[in-house]
């Protein structure tokens, strides 16, 4: 499942954010990459462990807490921490899968890449090229949302980020272990529970069958969470 979540980050927390992030010491975003990333990849990133990134971080999950879409959505069990990359001059990230697990460097605590998660934070209007291009089931969806705006995918999907040929494009990036790893399952519930939000409006959450449906979704959820 592709889906944008628009609006996640409000445009004074956008502006917020990057006073901060642009006031620190990037990196070579190949610093902590593995063999093949390194022959794909071209970019800047904030190192993990820097005090920008942190607070920042921070500021994206607060945000992704409170979002009722990316909650029924993703289902999250575990984020990794936001990390922030930065594209200009023709840089770009090639055709890749995300890797199956992350690990926190210095830690035994990892994350299981079920979702991979864009945050973006440039207008689109200041930069040409740097879409996020992903390869579905129905062909290449390109993604270029306005700063503040986010999308994720299965972390399966081939997927690239094209090369920015004017301006600087500047996102934030995560991963999320779903509670519920099959993607197709998890796509049935969130189909699930928008449908009893959306005719809990019409006739009213206390309807017997909206009880009902609800029951099922849990049940479903019961059935195939991991926690």
């Amino acid at each position: 499942m592709l889906l944008p979540i628009p609006a996640l980050l409000g445009p004074e927390t956008v502006s917020s954010l990057r006073s901060l992030i642009d006031a620190a010491e990037w990196e070579d975003g190949n610093a902590t990459s593995g063999h093949q990333a390194r022959l794909v990849k071209q970019n800047l990133q904030l190192p993990e462990d820097s005090d920008a990134a942190r607070e920042g971080g921070r500021m994206i999950l607060a945000a992704l807490s409170a979002n009722p879409l990316f909650i029924a959505a993703a289902l999250p069990n575990r984020i990794y921490p936001p990390m922030f990359n930065s594209y200009a001059g023709g840089q770009t990230y090639g055709l890749h899968v995300d890797n199956a697990m992350r690990l926190r460097a210095g830690t035994d605590w990892r994350v299981r890449c079920d979702l991979s998660m864009t945050v973006f934070l440039e207008d689109p209007e200041a930069y040409d090229g740097g879409e996020l291009t992903i390869e579905t089931r129905f062909g290449a969806q390109t993604v270029k949302l306005a700063a503040g705006d986010a999308v994720f995918y299965p972390s399966s999907s081939l997927h690239m980020v094209q090369p920015v040929t004017r301006g600087r494009r500047v996102a934030s990036f995560l991963w999320i272990q779903s509670m519920v790893r099959d993607d197709a399952a998890r796509a049935n519930l969130f189909e699930l529970d928008q449908a009893i939000q959306a005719l809990g409006q019409q006739v009213g959450q206390g309807d017997p069958g909206i009880v009902r449906l609800t029951g099922v979704y849990h049940n479903l959820l019961r059935q195939w969470a991991e926690v």
